[in-house]
């Protein structure tokens, strides 16, 4: 491993007298660098998907375009993992700036320079490699969550932190903007000086990951802190274990994560989730118009109000779990799932001519489903020691994003092309059946205390 990314070593601990003090200061750094380092990331994410419009006019087809745009889900999919393997055994002071530094450049690469958009397969390849990079977001975050918040807490803060893809997203559409009318008509690029919409994102993006690295730290013990679970007198496990020791990848990915029964059934779990999120919220605008007679202004309304009302039911889902059922997520997720399937029957059911009822419905999806996403991260950080939390959290988003959201995209297509609505909505309520009865599973499974058997 790169030296540039070592875990910081620990230092001599502070006088009792400055501990509080100190961690105070430092927990609300830490935190707010890691919102505003993954917000950011999130200002790279869907630029492409601004830019195909006017890439269309340039002679390339929807198909075509379609076909580089997946190249970021499956490419980020695959990162998660893989990347947060490495993330585990890394400082994430460096690992979460220099992944949004990494994406920053390959988009400003395909701002700057024509050839990197000239051809569907050099985009494909430029958009696999910001998707990879994508990756470097999430897992070092986890780690920052898991060392610097302890169990007790973790569900409120991580459903807090949980929110900044959702203000990246937000803010993503007016920097875009902002960027076409300031590089139109410069030399060297194009008329409509769509080449913007990834060089003013990026220029951000690269500010926030210095402010980033400003403010995140590795461990308390880098500071010369006590470990959290010390300082909130809140530990895992009766026994007060803190699994402050560090992993090597073996024992991460087989002692840990993958002989890990819990990280197995939320992964799975993982699909289902991931399958009625992105089926619901993919194919709302083209469900709305053929069944529900909806326009493409009132389509729109509806995708805003589904994606915005996610905030609000994450962080009151991460609270029921840490308040009310005391750090068991499970309770949580089966509670929030079955809304979801209520939701997503009135909506199907739902005739047309009652717009205001699929209205919602899409706000009560949208507000009950981000819940048991940002959960079964959580759960990915609670169910293995510190050391290993990005990896778990990875194998989760691997299987969320490769068999939840490319199968929402690719087979909800083909059973609605083959047998119709009725056929797609099977789907979505056997999956909000599947996830609720996986979440039931973990009902009293809470935090850390499965580390201490294995």
């Amino acid at each position: 491993m790169l030296s540039l990314f070592r875990p910081a070593p620990p230092i001599e601990r502070l006088p009792d007298e400055k501990i509080d003090s100190e961690y105070k200061k430092y927990r609300l750094k830490v935190f707010l660098g890691i919102f505003i380092g993954y917000a950011a990331y999130y200002l790279l994410r869907k630029n492409f998907s601004l830019a195909m419009p006017y890439l269309t006019e340039e002679g390339f087809s929807k198909s075509e375009l379609g076909f580089a745009l997946s190249a970021i889900s499956i490419a980020y999919g695959i990162s998660k993992f893989v990347m947060a393997i490495i993330s585990d055994r890394s400082n994430p002071r460096m690992f979460l700036p220099a992944g949004l530094i990494l994406s920053a450049i390959i988009s400003l690469l395909m701002g700057f320079v024509p050839f990197f958009t000239s051809s569907v397969t050099i985009m494909f390849v430029m958009l696999f490699l910001n998707g990879w990079f994508q990756g470097m977001g999430w897992p070092p975050s986890g780690r920052v969550l898991v060392h610097w918040f302890s169990i007790s807490e973790r569900g409120n803060k991580t459903a807090i932190w949980n929110v900044a893809h959702n203000v990246g997203g937000g803010l993503m559409a007016p920097i875009a903007v902002a960027g076409v009318a300031l590089f139109a008509g410069l030399s060297g690029g194009s008329s409509s000086g769509y080449e913007g919409v990834f060089i003013l994102p990026a220029l951000v993006a690269v500010v926030m990951a210095f402010v980033t690295y400003a403010l995140v730290r590795d461990t308390p013990q880098s500071v010369g802190l006590p470990p959290i679970e010390e300082y909130r007198n809140d530990y895992p496990t009766k026994e007060k274990k803190t699994f402050e020791t560090e992993l090597s990848t073996k024992e991460i990915l087989f002692k840990y994560v993958l002989n890990n029964k819990w990280v197995w059934a939320i992964a799975i779990a993982n699909i289902f989730v991931y399958f009625v999120r992105y089926g619901v919220l993919d194919w709302a605008p083209t469900y709305l118009s053929e069944e529900k007679g909806f326009d493409m202004s009132k389509s729109s309304v509806a995708y805003f109000l589904y994606e915005w009302a996610g905030i609000p039911g994450t962080l009151l889902c991460g609270w029921i779990s840490d308040k009310l059922f005391k750090g068991r997520r499970g309770p949580a997720g089966f509670v929030f799932m079955l809304g979801v399937l209520i939701a997503v029957l009135v909506y199907w059911f739902n005739p047309p001519g009652h717009s205001v009822i699929d209205m919602i419905c899409l706000i009560a999806i949208g507000f009950l489903i981000y819940g048991p996403v940002m959960l079964i991260g959580l759960q990915a950080l609670d169910f293995v020691p510190k050391k290993a939390a990005g990896t778990a959290a990875g194998l989760t988003g691997l299987f969320g994003y490769l068999g939840g959201t490319v199968t929402a995209n690719a087979l909800m297509g083909v059973i609605v092309d083959a047998s119709g609505w009725d056929a797609g909505f099977i789907l979505l309520t056997v999956s909000c059946a599947l996830a609720a009865l996986v979440f039931a599973l973990t009902w009293n499974v809470r935090g850390q205390e499965v580390v201490k058997n294995q």
